[in-house]
This record gives structure tokens, sequence and C-alpha cells, in this order.
């Protein structure tokens, strides 16, 4: 049992916990059994466990580290006794996609965790993820998502390469012109949505076909969570196309 908050095994879980040491070791963190189970399950490459017997009895495999250890390991508050070092599935955008959607400079880790889930939800392809300020491998976003990051292909991609797809590209925007049921999703499709904060700039404005308003009433509404906005078109296209 690893009892030593000094021991390397433990330093190596430390570092994941930054977003670029993530990026350089081709490595994320699943913690919690839900995670754990659900990475597993995906097929993914699971490199090692590790599990604290004082908090989680039932568990079977792993090293076995002490509850003062898997505490310092762990990204949550209260841990639930089990995480894993994951290997960064690396997945092209599927062929013939039709759903996509495209999550622009999202800052917080739950938006675009909830993003991709709702993407799965809605039988989206692919979440395409530009102008990243966060990743989908950190623990919030994976959390947020419930695993959906473990199955649903998440692709980095550039402005030049997300106006290079052949998709229609469906950009959500306040004051636009037309309302979002007022477009044809039947065709494949790319919607880009941004932060709450700021939206789309012109450059990513200048990328779409068309331009789309969510309408929204009250006094306090002046934007949607970039999560609910995305769901609202994703489903929006699967309601049109479901009653074609």
């Amino acid at each position: 049992m690893i009892t030593s908050l000094e021991n390397p095994r433990v330093k190596e879980v430390l570092r994941l916990r930054n977003g670029r040491e993530r990026r350089r070791a081709g490595l994320f963190l699943a913690e919690g059994r839900r995670e754990v189970e659900r990475a597993h399950a995906a097929g993914l490459v699971v490199r090692s466990v590790y599990v604290a017997p004082e908090l989680i009895a039932d568990w079977d495999g792993g090293e076995e580290v002490s509850a003062r250890v898997l505490a310092k390991m762990s990204y949550r508050a209260e841990p639930e006794g089990v995480l894993a070092i994951v290997e960064i599935p690396q997945r092209p955008l599927p062929e013939r996609s039709t759903l996509l959607l495209v999550a622009v400079g999202i800052e917080k880790p739950g938006n675009l965790g909830a993003m991709a889930r709702t993407a799965d939800a809605a039988g989206a392809d692919a979440l395409l993820v530009a102008g990243m300020h966060v990743d989908p491998w950190n623990p919030n976003s994976i959390r947020a998502s419930t695993g959906a990051v473990f199955t649903l292909p998440i692709v980095e991609a550039t402005r030049a390469e997300i106006a290079a797809l052949p998709h229609q590209k469906i950009a959500a925007v306040l004051g636009a012109r037309h309302r979002h049921t007022e477009a044809d999703y039947t065709e494949p499709t790319a919607f880009l949505v941004g932060a709450e904060d700021d939206g789309l700039s012109a450059d990513w404005r200048a990328v779409a076909d068309t331009e789309v308003e969510i309408p929204m009433k009250g006094a306090a509404a002046d934007s949607l969570n970039a999560s609910a906005a995305a769901a609202v078109l994703l489903f929006e296209a699967v309601r049109q196309r479901t009653s074609r």
C-alpha cells in the first residue's frame, strides 16, 4: 500500500491535474466509480488504478493507497476512493458525419463537459473544440460530461479547419435575423457556439453560412449558457430530421 505523499506515483498523478502536462503526456485522470467504470467500458487504455480500501471497500483490483494519499491525489473535495490514469483517445472526425457541435473559446470546463454530454445525447457525430481555454480532459469537464467524452469523438480544430468543413455552418448569435427554428438542419450541419460572456467573434461569425438567434424572454435573460444553447440547436435538428 502506498502511504507516502512523496511517492513518485503520487507525484505523477498530481502532475496530471495540470492541463499542459495532460497534453504532453497524452494522459488524463478518471476519478470516481462512475468515471473509472465508464472509461473501462468505453475500451480506453487504463494505465493504472489507485484505490483506497478505507473509502471504497467493494472495489476489486488496482494499487492500494491510504485514504490520506488518495485525498492528496484527488481533484474532488470528497473523493470516492478510486481514480485511474487513462490514455487520451485520439479519434479522427468521423467520415460522412451529418451533425457536429463546434465549441468555440469555452472558458469553463463544466460547460465544455456539459456540451459533450448534450452532443452525445442528441446523437451528434463529434464535438469539435476550437480556441481552447480549457480541455475536455479537465476533471470538471469529465465529470460534467458524465463520461460522454470517453465515447464521443472529441476533435481539436482550427478556424480554418472548421471553415473547410463541407457541412453548412450555423452560428448561434444574439440579434441574428433568423430564429433558430427558421433554418433547415436536415442537411449535414455544424453548429458554432461560443462562450456565453463574449459569444462568437467577428472572425468566427464570418465562417458561418447562417446566423440564428434563440429567442429569450425575461428581463435578466441576455444570453444562454453555452451548453443550453447547444442543446436547443442540436435537438431542433433532431426534431426536424425525425419529422422528415
